[in-house]
């Protein structure tokens, strides 16, 4: 294997943890939809917690998504 291909292969086995974040972000929603349906009023308290959440999560995808554009074209 020469050095290009071995380089792509690392971006695309960096990006493997994407998919544990969609999952994770449906789950995430899914259940935020479901409290907020059987619980009207703590959508304010839960709201907040949910945005955190959400950010923080999104953050790992970020992270990832910066490693292989790193190992692909750097």
């Amino acid at each position: 294997m020469d050095l290009e291909s071995v380089k792509i292969l690392a971006g695309a086995i960096a990006l493997i943890p994407l998919a544990g974040v969609g999952i994770g972000l449906g789950l995430m929603f899914a259940s935020y939809n479901i409290a907020i349906s059987r619980n009207p009023n703590a959508e304010g308290l839960l709201e907040k917690k949910f945005f955190l959440t959400f950010a923080l999560t999104e953050a790992l995808a970020i992270f990832a998504l910066l490693i292989a554009f790193y190992l692909v074209f750097g």
